[in-house]
Parts: structure tokens; sequence; C-alpha cells
């Protein structure tokens, strides 16, 4: 198969539009052709397609910055002696003076699938300055590795933040191209979206089920992003960066994992097996015990859980990580009621909101974990039918 930087890179028709034109690319450490190459070095080797500049979001063009709240700087690239513009330091759009230098932008993402993964709130901020000045988006596709599963409430009104683009579930089963056609639409953005299709890709296909397996090899695209299981768990695991658990950062398996110091992991398993056992199928959990070297609870013994999705275990529809985590919370909370779950401290320059809420999109999922008398079918009531409506209001948008 290949990705569309394959497609862009072997098909000199597919160029041909942007001769004469200036062209930048928006880029991070997964953007590289079949062979591996940097997206960057692939298109200066064409010779036929004029780069000038270049985009790098959050943690850096180059994946450096290890945690959120990391700023990058703008730099010169050593090699190509190109600008490389930083959209997470002093600012998170474009500025004018970034977009004098481009006629088209190419953006070559390797996205996760979940709603809060900044590079989606990224593409949506260019898309809207590219809008505004008359510029032109590329986007050259690339997988979804959480596949085309739903599920999640949506973001709500007024919670829109670096983390929440815009009224989309949790898990959303688009792929970048597809994400940036549905963008264009919802925000009625009068641009120029264009979109490299891949080429030979099956969504549904075993065993990656969105990642093609065997095919391709896996790229961080962030430096917690290890592997495809952390994708696959990724759209229930980032709630836990709104709580005082470890989320397993400073180990080989970050976001895989859920831990304190003070908890029982066995008992907590068990409680969420009473509370709701269909949503914990499709993996395995397994109690562990992890000492992270950085981040939350840093130099102390955690004990906690490991979700499995990479064994026969591993079911791809019946897998529910966002209510695996929702119902790990709640376990949490029945057997502690007064444990302080919810981080209080600062996520993603938001000062006055609380991360959890942030992360979920509203006020929903906290105050469902915290309240004594919420069952699982209130859960259901509230996130079912949002999920049935973004089944229908994304097909529209689907190119595979």
């Amino acid at each position: 198969m290949n990705f569309g930087i394959d497609r862009f890179c072997q098909d000199f028709k597919l160029r041909t539009p942007l001769h004469g034109k200036r062209v930048a690319l928006l880029a991070h450490p997964a953007s590289v052709t079949r062979d591996l190459v940097p997206t960057i070095d692939a298109i200066q080797a064409l010779g036929d397609v004029k780069l000038v500049a270049a985009f790098g979001p959050q943690h850096g063009m180059r994946g450096d910055k290890q945690d959120n709240m990391v700023e990058s700087p703008t730099y010169l690239d050593p090699v190509h002696q190109i600008p490389v513009f930083s959209l997470y330091g002093i600012v998170r759009r474009p500025t004018e003076e970034m977009m004098s230098h481009f006629d088209v932008i190419l953006v070559d993402l390797q996205d996760l699938g979940c709603r809060i993964y900044t590079f989606i709130t990224t593409l949506l901020y260019v898309m809207e300055e590219c809008a505004r000045l008359g510029k032109s988006v590329w986007i050259l596709d690339r997988p979804n590795p959480a596949g085309r599963p739903i599920e999640g409430s949506f973001l709500e009104d007024g919670w829109e933040s670096f983390v929440g683009a815009g009224p989309l579930p949790m898990r959303h089963g688009l792929t970048l191209g597809e994400l940036g056609q549905w963008f264009k639409s919802r925000f009625k953005l009068d641009l120029d979206l264009k979109v490299i299709t891949m080429e030979g890709y099956r969504m549904d296909e075993a065993p990656g089920f969105g990642w093609p397996t065997h095919q391709r090899t896996w790229i961080n695209p962030s430096p917690n992003a290890p592997s495809l299981s952390m994708a696959r768990c990724y759209s229930g695991s980032v709630m836990l960066e709104g709580t005082t658990l470890s989320e397993g950062r400073g180990t080989t398996r970050p976001l895989e994992m859920a831990g304190a110091p003070d908890l029982d992991s066995g008992k907590i398993i068990q409680k969420m097996t009473e509370l709701a056992p269909q949503w914990i199928q499709g993996c395995k959990l397994r109690s562990c015990v992890f000492e992270p070297t950085f981040h939350k609870h840093m130099n102390q013994m955690n004990f906690g859980i490991q979700v499995h999705v990479d064994d026969p275990h591993y079911h791809h529809e019946s897998f529910k990580p966002y209510r695996l985590f929702s119902v790990l919370f709640k376990a949490i909370r029945v057997l502690h009621p007064d444990y302080a779950i919810w981080r209080n401290f600062p996520y993603e320059y938001e000062y006055d909101r609380l991360a959890i809420d942030l992360i979920s999109g509203g006020e929903f999922l906290r105050k469902w974990v915290d309240d004594p008398n919420s069952r699982v079918s209130d859960f259901e009531a509230r996130v079912r039918p949002e999920e049935k409506f973004w089944e229908q209001e994304r097909k529209p948008f689907l190119l595979y």
C-alpha cells in the first residue's frame, strides 16, 4: 500500500498544480515515506517542488519535546536552509508573517484517531488561517491506527480548547484527510483543500484494523506514542492525563497503564468487572507494578493495571477504551469515595478549568464518576445517541 506522501512522490501528475508555487510542509518525526525517508527530504529531492518553509506541531517537527506545555522554538533547518516555524511555541496558529512565505501547505501528520490529539487542532487552525488568507491546503493522508470504531460523547459547546477542536466524539474513526474534509464543511471554510488519498488501504482488515501491520513500521508521532497498542488505548487512556493517576509516562509503556502508589489494582479490576463487565471486553487487564522515572509519582512504586491489546484477547469491535477507563475511575470512586482522582494543576495552558473536563469535553464524565447514584445505564443514555449520530454525520466524508 501507499500513503499520501508515497503517491505524491511517485506520481508526477499529482504535483503538476504546484509548479511555480511556493510550498510549505507541516510535519513531525513520523512523517516519512515507505522507505523511511523523512518527508521534508523526500520532497526536496523531487526537484520540481519549491519547498520554502516548514512547520512543526506540538513536540516539535523533530519530536524532541517530551511533555505537554514544553514549547518548541522556530529555527533554520541546517540541511535545507529553510525556516521551521513552531506552532507550539509563542503561537498556536500560524501568523500572517509565517503565512506570507507560502502559497500551498502540505500536511503530512500521523494522527491517532482521538479528538484530543493536538495535531488535529493544529490542522484546523492552519485550515482556518489558510481560508482567511487565500492559501491552499493539501493533506497527504495517513492511516487512522484506531480504525473505524466510534466511541465517546461529543465535545460540548463552550468547551473548545487546544485539546478540543470541535464537536467530535473522543474516538472519531476518520483519517486526517477525512477529518480535514469534515472540518471544511463543519466550519464553512472557503478553502482550496485537496486530499492525496492512500492507495490499497483497508481500514477494517486484520490484524492491524486501521494500521497496515507488517507493511509499515511504527514511528512515534509524539514521544509517548510508542506503539500500535498505545494508539488503540489512547481514546480512553488519555483521560488519565486529567487525573492524579500515573498514565505510565516515565515507563516504556505510556498510556497503556494506570496506577498510583496507594491503590489495590486487583480490587479495582474486580469492581470494574462488577460494575460494567461489557465495558472491559476485547482486551486483557493485568495487575502490574511500575516505577516511573519522570512525571507523576516519579521514583515511586505504582500499583496499577495494564491494558493488553496486542494478543488473541484483542477484539477490535468490542474493545471500548473510553468506557473502560471511565469505569476504572468509577471503580476507584466506589472503593475510595474521598480519593483525589482529579488533577487540579494546569493542563495545556488552561488554568481555570479542570483538566478532566477539558479532555472529556465537558463536565458529564466527571459528574457521572462522582455521583454515587449514577449507573452504567445513565452513561449509555447520554453517550450512545451521540455515537449513533456521528456514524451518520461522518458518512459523506469517508474516503475508504
